[in-house]
């Protein structure tokens, strides 16, 4: 598998001919680079881990363009935030919820608990479901956990031992979800993956600027830290 970080909390999966979008954040993104038709070419799912702006992203343009050239993006979400983006123009949607996994084309999505917020940021309606974080399986391929925005919780052991996920995109920028040294403790105490991409720092001045302190909180644990630039891939 193939992951690519466009900053924030964006990412991209390329497997098995899928072209997969979490939390497509581009547009106003200061630590994006490269344009948005690279950044989604070949797209063909969009998921999204909760309804603030700088997650929901560019979900609305990127799928009426994919349907303008006669294809179509599904975007797995919440019921509330289907309900929003509906209300945008898009219809083609795989609606659930925390605890639920859906089937795709080769792969699966679970929804799985985060503590944060979603909605009323401004730009969307002040309710927009739960957070969530997300769980990606297909065959062959290690499973990818994207924590969302979250804090730490003690269930993010019992989360890695139903879903066994190897690889963990995990916010680190503090403010609005944990801070280097908490997220590192999770990292620690409860996900037991095989490697840790740090995210959600260094797009905004009030966030964590950098990835060192993360770093230096895990030195001497087994686990691989992915410090990636913006736009850059790496294979897991």
């Amino acid at each position: 598998m193939k992951i690519t970080w466009f900053g924030h909390a964006a990412f991209r999966l390329d497997f098995a001919g899928k072209a997969v979008l979490i939390d497509p954040f581009f547009t106003g993104n200061p630590s994006f680079k490269g344009t948005v038709s690279e950044a989604a070419h070949g797209l063909t799912h969009i998921l999204l881990t909760h309804g603030h702006s700088d997650h929901v992203g560019d979900t609305v343009e990127l799928v009426k363009t994919v349907e303008e050239g006669g294809a179509t993006v599904p975007v797995v979400a919440n019921p509330e935030l289907c309900g929003f983006l509906g209300g945008q123009g898009l219809s083609n949607f795989q609606m659930m919820n925390t605890g639920g996994t859906i089937a795709l084309d080769g792969f699966t999505v679970t929804m799985v608990r985060a503590d944060h917020s979603s909605g009323g940021d401004g730009s969307v309606p002040a309710y927009l479901g739960n957070p969530t974080g997300l769980i990606v399986k297909a065959e062959g391929e290690p499973a990818i956990w994207h924590l969302g925005d979250t804090d730490i919780f003690s269930d993010m052991a019992l989360i890695s031992e139903i879903h066994q996920p190897k690889v963990a995109l995990v916010p680190i920028g503090d403010r609005f979800t944990m801070g280097p040294a908490v997220a590192a403790l999770a990292v620690r105490r409860f996900l037991n993956v095989e490697t840790v991409v740090p995210c959600h720092f260094g797009s905004f001045p009030p966030l964590v600027q950098d990835a060192s302190g993360f770093v230096a909180a895990l030195e001497g644990h087994p686990v691989k830290v992915v410090v990636a630039k913006s736009g850059q891939s790496f294979e897991v």
